[in-house]
Parts: structure tokens; sequence; C-alpha cells
């Protein structure tokens, strides 16, 4: 029965029955972008040849499209919101020092009084006194002038009518004497600028680092859309030359449908291309501003530099991790922390001796710049106010819980930067063995690329005589560009992992950019 069947579909009329309705099916089925249709054979017609040429993507001499790497860090580190509001961390680390050195201000303070009743001068006070802190010892240099009278002046504060003037100095003999809040606010202070470096060079390095990525992500959708359009060309001409063939009764007209089938796919990946095109373009012009402010967008004209691919020898990699362990940015503000945590804890200590100043004021009556005042009321050493002032916490409980709690503070900051500066010199050669890896693997893909050109070759030789087909020979095409699409992915992620090498070691990869 099985063989009555087959006998029968077998029959050559009953398979070019079938074959006409196969043929007449396709032409009537919809498609979204282009209706195959089978050529009608035509005599006198010459053999096209099928296109095989792999197309240029760009034109190499046109450097007035090229958007390069440089280009990129030239607009970003002038012009970029984030690089100029990290330039504000310095001058904000500025005006913390001023601010701190406002502690040794000279000072000057007066206050009046007076009352008068039922016409009685009850008292007339003025009041005036000039404070200078000096830096070393925490010594204030004080300059007075007093003038107390009227009926009820305390006797102790009353003067003469010329008033008193005096001179002297303040000097803590004990806290405070090494080192006081001013000293100490100021100390930490001057530490911190280096903290607000740091962290202005940490700021623009992430800026950088984001923008080169971005910038290879274009690159690398450029290349893969160039690709993909190159790949549209060729599946087209083969589509003409197999349907150029067909006319002529040299091919099988189902073979045209194939190779537009082809064809329409290839434009599918295109379209969507174009969409990641603009976007990665839209993403990278994020970073581009003009000097005034406003945002600025790539061109679509623009075309990305070739990537150049220099190795990273092994000297490199020791400077980079010589200069991560000592300078990264990271390291520089724990270093800086543990500096001012440092000022602190000396601080702390000081204030567990006890308080004891000691203070002594030369007087001198007011009028004392004229030549006949006498010189029993003129400055001297019999004419002289000193005082003593003591004060200590029996248990000093808030003082040593300070101390101690800074203490603490110092031991963290210190592990926290053991364990950076290990984590950082890992990071930079962990992302060295990634560059090293992806040089093996660009090698393998360029060598990988050409057997599969001399395969594809190889593939349209046997289909001139006949040994193959129109669908080994798309698949073959394809699986070039496949790889081909593979080596931009490849010489992508290099870049982008070099200017994370550099990143990682606290630095910029300007090199890469020239």
């Amino acid at each position: 029965m099985l063989s009555i069947i087959s006998n029968k579909l077998l029959h050559p009329q009953r398979c070019r029955h079938w074959l006409l309705w196969l043929l007449l099916a396709a032409c009537t089925t919809p498609a979204f972008a282009q209706t195959p249709t089978l050529p009608e054979r035509r005599a006198g017609l010459e053999k096209a040849p099928l296109q095989t040429t792999q197309l240029s993507i760009a034109a190499p001499g046109d450097t007035a499209r090229v958007f390069s790497l440089q280009n990129l860090a030239d607009l970003v580190f002038a012009n970029h919101p984030i690089v100029k509001q990290a330039a504000l961390l310095s001058d904000e680390a500025r005006s913390q020092v001023l601010q701190a050195r406002g502690g040794f201000d000279p000072k000057l303070g007066a206050d009046f009084h007076r009352k008068q009743f039922g016409g009685t001068d009850y008292y007339n006070n003025w009041g005036n006194e000039l404070k200078i802190p000096l830096w070393p010892g925490g010594i204030d240099l004080k300059a007075s002038y007093d003038r107390y009278v009227g009926t009820y002046v305390n006797p102790e504060s009353r003067t003469s009518g010329q008033g008193l003037a005096g001179i002297g100095l303040s000097v803590p003999i004990g806290a405070g004497l090494l080192i006081d809040a001013r000293r100490s606010t100021l100390r930490q202070a001057r530490v911190l600028q280096g903290a607000a470096e740091a962290e202005r060079v940490k700021q623009i390095n992430e800026v950088w680092l984001q923008a080169a990525k971005d910038y290879w992500n274009w690159y690398y959708t450029f290349r893969q859309a160039a690709l993909i359009e190159e790949g549209v060309a060729l599946a087209d001409r083969r589509f003409r030359g197999t349907a150029r063939r067909a006319q002529i009764g040299d091919q099988a007209p189902i073979d045209s449908v194939e190779a537009q089938i082809t064809v329409q796919d290839r434009q599918v990946q295109a379209e969507q291309l174009r969409v990641d095109l603009q976007n990665a373009r839209l993403i990278l012009s994020n970073h581009l501003w003009t000097p005034a402010g406003q945002p600025a967008e790539l061109p679509a004209y623009a075309i990305p530099q070739v990537p150049s691919l220099d190795s990273v020898s092994r000297a490199e990699l020791a400077r980079l991790a010589d200069f991560a362990a000592a300078q990264h940015p990271t390291l520089r503000k724990l270093e800086a922390k543990i500096s001012q945590l440092g000022i602190e804890e000396r601080y702390r200590r000081e204030m567990l001796k006890p308080k004891l100043n000691v203070s002594g004021v030369l007087l001198s009556q007011g009028n004392f710049y004229q030549s006949e005042v006498p010189a029993a009321y003129n400055f001297g050493r019999d004419n002289y106010k000193v005082g003593v002032d003591f004060a200590f916490p029996l248990f000093l409980r808030a003082e040593r819980g300070k101390l101690q709690y800074t203490r603490i503070q110092v031991k963290e900051v210190a592990l926290e930067r053991q364990q950076s500066q290990r984590t950082i010199v890992t990071q930079v050669n962990t992302v060295f063995n990634t560059l090293r890896a992806y040089e093996r693997q660009l090698a393998l893909q360029a060598q990988t690329i050409a057997n599969q050109r001399l395969l594809l070759q190889a593939e349209l030789q046997k289909f001139e005589l006949g040994e193959s087909t129109i669908f080994l020979i798309n698949a073959r095409e394809t699986k070039l560009i496949d790889l081909r699409i593979k080596q931009e992915s490849l010489r992508a992620s290099y870049e982008k992992s070099r200017a994370e090498l550099y990143y990682y070691a606290g630095m910029q990869s300007l090199a890469a950019a020239r």
C-alpha cells in the first residue's frame, strides 16, 4: 500500500503539480517586507556572478567625521556639570580652612551702661577690650580701656575720670597649652583639604569611566550596524544574481526565494540596529555640554575612532599598581581621615589635663600717652592685675569617653584603608588579566575570521560546480558576519577594560585617548 502511494507521489507528472502548487502558495502568502516572487525565464541573458566581496564600512580618509575619544575627553573635562561640581569641593575645603582661621581673628568688644536718677549719677560704666589670639601656647593678648565712675559703682571696679588702660596675656599652662580647640579645628581643616582634592579626582574619574564606556558602546553599535548593512548589501546582490541566473534557466527559481528571505531577515536586523545606534548616540550625548552649560548632541554623521588596541605592558602594570597603592583617591581620603582623627586624638588627650589659666595685665592711667602723667600711674611692675583659673573634673568620664571614641575611629579607618589598598591592587591585577585574555581572544578571532572567509570562498566554488546550495552559502556568510561582530565586541570590551584598569588605579585613561 505504501509503495503504491509513494509511486503516485513520486510520479514526474504529479511532482510537477505539487511543485507548482507550492510555488503558487509561496507567491500568494503575504509578507511584511517584500513579497518573494519567482523570476520569469528569459533567453539571451548572461550568467550573473554571486557577489561575495566584503564591502568597506567607512571611508578611512574621512577624518572630519571622526569623533575621537580625545575629543570626548576635552569636552567632558571642560564642560561636564559633574566635573565642575567636583571642582567646588576644593573651594569648599578652602572655605572651611578660612572659617577655622576665624578662631584666631582679633576681637574688639565694648559695652556702655549709665544710670542717672533723682539728680544722682548712679554709674557711668564704659568697658573696652581688644583680644588677639596667638598661635603658640593658646595665648590670648589683651588690651583694654575701662572707665567706671559714679556714686554707686563697685569700689573694686571704680576708676578715675581718665579711665584705666591695661595690656596683658592669658596663658593656659594646663589643658590647652600644647593644643586647643582653635588649633585643632584649623589643623583638621587643612588636612581635609587633601581629602577634598582626592574626592574631586575620584568623582572626575568616575565621570570619565562612564563616558569612556558609553563611547565604546557607541563604537560597537556603530560597527555592528555597519556590518549588518554590509550583510544586507551582500544578500541583495546575491539575490539579484540568483534571480538573473534563474531567468536564464541556470538555477532553480526557488533559490531566488531563499536568497530574498536572507535579504529580508538582515533588513529586520538592520532596522533594529538603527534604533540601537540612535539610542547609543543619545546616551553618549549625555556627556556633551557646551561652555555655556547647554546640552549638546552628537551629530548623526559622526563616526567613532578605530580602537588602537595597544597592549598594556608589565612595566605599565607595575607603575599603575604602585600608583594605586600610594596615590589612589580612596586611599588619600582615608589617609586624610586618619590624620584628622590623629589631631582629634591629640586634642582629646590634652583635655585630660587640668584646666589652669594664668592671666596678667599691666595697668596705667587712661591718659598714659600724656607726658605729665606721674610714673606711679603709668605701666610698671607695681601696677598690675593677675588672676588664676583652675578646673578639673574628678572622674573625667566625658573626656575619657571622647578620647576612647576617637581612638576607635582611628582603628576603624586604619583597617578600612588596609582592606581598600588590598582590594584596589587586586582589582588592577584582575583587570590586567582580563586585558590579556581579550588580547588572546582577539588573536584567535582574527584567525577564525580568516578561516571562515576561506570556507565561504570554497563553498562558492562548490556552488559553481553544482555541489552546494544558496542556503549553505548564506549560512557561511552569516557566520562570517557574526564572527566579525564578535570581533568588534571584543575590541569594545578591551577598550572598556583598559578604561577600568586606569580607573581602578586612580587615574584617567587619557593615554588611550591619544
